[in-house]
């Protein structure tokens, strides 16, 4: 989906994902009770992961198994499922919601920003290489990654730590655009202009300002919450693409994701609260900004509501600081998890796992035992939809449900090849023995059970 000029705009490398936010759970035919599994292959940012934690009942228990195609988008999902995870006395529900925003959609960020990401790259370093306790949290998995990866996921985090000389954000950024426009980059705000009013509009994307898509499309700045200067690079959205150059092979760094769609598709053009998307006088009173924050926030409060570790210990602590043999009494009736360093520190989700696995994983999958009749539900993003076969069967459970992303969101694709895409879709998931189980055809996702044999 990603080769060739006709979708450049969408990049080699999907920092977000091209579709909204899904409760995974929620998509079948019924929803599932207890134990689940869920295979992500590409989904390219948390959302997915964030949105079906929120749905959870407390009798359900989660396990996401996540597949991406770059260490480099691994290195980000555990940067922005750390961002999430932060405790409310580390970081306030406010503050967490607008720095995640930051870091996953903006190209410049806030000096406060840069210094979260890079004590928060700083804690992931010292546990994806320490071989005694190799996860960043109890929820978060490592442990199934080759050693190279790990070694690699390291020399990523201490680049954000320690950024190698490169050009400004900035520079970069607008060297993509133009890139991407060619000779129409004089006349760019009105192919943004189009690209807003009569691609993402017309796919009832209203919400998205015209004001706000212009900027982000013009210097990568998608959330602007705060009065602050954002001038400082995001590095987690900066990666090494491969040229070849008169037969040599040359790596260059650089922003080379998505400068056309936008990450507010992930979190910002859909609500179950509709008041953040009413409209007077033909226009959205709120816009994809609003309806992002009002959606992360809920997610991360949802969260909270599951995590392990009391709300209310900071406050306890802090009342009863100056007085240490209380502090002693305390620690002592804490859960392990609560007694780590707070810098360290993440929340513990209840009943809830996420394991990264390597980047070759889904072709070896069916030839371990472990993962036999495992997954309760696939997710496969649009991009990486050709890895799908038959092999696919044997790690699926009777019941499962497949989920594929589809191209809508591509808007550099006419509507002939998105349809062309969705059929080719159908083609590629009947043939891993797969059918049809959209009740109400969705042009965003197609929903696929296992064929009755």
């Amino acid at each position: 989906m990603c080769a060739g000029r006709t979708v450049e705009g969408a990049g080699c490398v999907t920092w977000w994902g091209f579709s909204p936010a899904l409760d995974l759970l929620n998509v079948g035919p019924r929803r599932p009770q207890g134990k689940q599994n869920i295979l992500l292959v590409g989904s390219g940012d948390p959302r997915h992961i964030l949105k079906t934690i929120a749905g959870l009942k407390d009798t359900d228990t989660l396990h996401v198994w996540v597949v991406e195609n770059s260490l480099e988008i691994v290195a980000r999902q555990l940067l922005l499922l750390s961002l999430a995870l932060s405790p409310q006395h580390s970081m306030g529900l406010h503050e967490k919601t607008e720095v995640f925003l930051e870091v996953f959609g903006n190209s410049e960020i806030r000096c406060q920003s840069e210094q979260i990401l890079k004590r928060t790259a700083s804690q992931l370093s010292s546990a994806v290489t320490d071989t005694l306790n190799s996860s960043p949290s109890p929820c978060l998995d490592t442990t199934m990654l080759k050693f190279k990866d790990r070694d690699e996921l390291d020399r990523i985090f201490k680049q954000w730590i320690h950024p190698p000389p490169c050009q400004p954000m900035s520079k970069l950024w607008d060297s993509r655009v133009r890139h991407h426009l060619g000779t129409r980059y004089d006349s760019r705000l009105g192919c943004f202009d189009w690209d807003l009013n009569m691609k993402l509009h017309q796919m009832g994307c209203g919400v998205i300002s015209k004001q706000q898509y212009v900027r982000w499309r013009e210097t990568g700045v998608a959330f602007e919450m705060r009065e602050g200067l954002y001038q400082t690079t995001n590095h987690s959205l900066l990666s090494t693409r491969i040229f070849n150059r008169r037969g040599d092979r040359l790596g260059i760094r650089g922003y080379w994701g998505d400068i056309v769609s936008s990450p507010y598709l992930s979190f910002g053009i859909e609500t179950d609260n509709k008041a953040l998307l009413q409209i007077q006088n033909g226009k959205h009173t709120k816009t994809a900004q609003d309806v992002s924050y009002h959606n992360v926030q809920e997610l991360f409060q949802a969260l909270a509501c599951r995590s392990d570790v009391p709300s209310n210990q900071q406050g306890t602590q802090e009342r009863q600081g100056q007085d240490p043999s209380a502090n002693h009494r305390t620690s002592s009736r804490l859960p392990e998890a609560s007694q780590r360093s707070p810098d360290n520190e993440l929340l513990c989700l209840d009943g809830v796992n996420v394991t990264f696995l390597p980047v070759d994983a889904l072709s070896k999958l069916p030839n371990k035992q472990r993962f036999s009749r495992l997954f309760n539900t696939i997710y496969c993003s649009a991009s990486l939809v050709h890895q799908l076969g038959p092999s696919l069967r044997q790690v699926t459970a009777p019941d499962a449900v497949l989920v594929v992303e589809l191209a809508k969101y591509l808007l550099e694709l006419s509507k002939d090849q998105v349809k062309g895409f969705a059929e080719k879709v159908d083609d590629i998931t009947r043939e891993a023995g797969f059918e049809s189980a959209n009740a109400e055809k969705s042009d965003v996702y197609s929903t696929y059970t296992l064929q009755k044999m």
